[in-house]
């Protein structure tokens, strides 16, 4: 390419850069500096992030380990997790429902799961599914040290679309009254319908769906305003850290159904 062509492109190259620029430091932040901090360290982030917890955080004390972790996030890298905006209103919701038994489809390094415990309703029981084993094993760590055993949050290893189908047989859930969609926006429209089509959805269920504007959820969105089964209502966030990159979370009333 001759230094002529180069040049007559460069105004669109330093505009694209101008009005994207939060999407390339998030970019920057969540893939290059993370793969390179993994390969010279030889952790993955997660397992970074709970290093620092045990060194900074207060065991069995929930609120101070979230706390940790978001300190650690602003402050040292980019953890990529639900964080207080969000968590506010998580906790919320699960205060105002009252589920006896929540779904959260995403464990990841257990931070909502952190947030959903810490205000259940005593007798309440969480189950939270995670498909990476080692993920899981750090999540694992970080519900103990915060004082939650397997009578309040049972974790599960394995994909939602192999679990979904064995709760019934395997983990006595007939139904779920609070579920949280928090691991791959693509897999929230499978795993929903799997859901109802293993009748674990009583009326009145709620189904909480994160990331829905970013990176986005539409063929999820769509189906809920569309089947008529749901009532739908969003609770517009930025991302975390990148308040100008508009994310959200769905909340779903399930009608029955129909």
């Amino acid at each position: 390419m001759s230094p002529a062509i180069a040049l007559a492109f460069l105004p669109l190259v330093v505009t694209l850069l101008v009005r994207y620029r939060h999407y390339f430091r998030l970019l920057v932040r969540t893939v290059l500096l993370r793969s390179l901090r993994d390969c010279l360290s030889g952790l993955r982030i997660e397992e970074r992030a709970f290093s620092y917890v045990l060194t900074h955080a207060l065991p069995g004390d929930p609120g101070h380990i979230l706390t940790t972790l978001d300190h650690w996030s602003s402050h040292c890298e980019y953890l990529s997790h639900m964080g207080p905006v969000k968590g506010q209103i998580l906790m919320r919701l699960v205060e105002e429902k009252a589920p006896v038994c929540v779904l959260e489809l995403g464990t990841y390094c257990g931070y909502s799961t952190l947030l959903i415990a810490r205000v259940l309703s005593p007798g309440s029981h969480l189950l939270t599914v995670e498909r990476d084993p080692r993920t899981a094993a750090v999540a694992e760590k970080l519900i103990r040290l915060a004082g939650f055993d397997e009578r309040t949050v049972e974790l599960i290893v394995g994909s939602s679309e192999e679990v979904i189908p064995r709760l019934r047989a395997q983990h006595q859930q007939s139904r779920l009254d609070l579920v949280l969609l928090a691991h791959r926006p693509r897999y929230y429209l499978r795993d929903l319908q799997l859901l109802e089509a293993h009748a674990l959805l009583p009326a009145g269920a709620t189904v909480l769906a994160d990331h829905v504007l970013f990176p986005g959820a539409p063929r999820f969105l769509q189906y809920a305003k569309s089947c008529g089964r749901y009532r739908c209502r969003l609770h517009h966030t930025g991302l975390l850290d990148f308040p100008a990159i508009k994310d959200g979370i769905a909340q779903l009333t399930y009608a029955g159904p129909g």
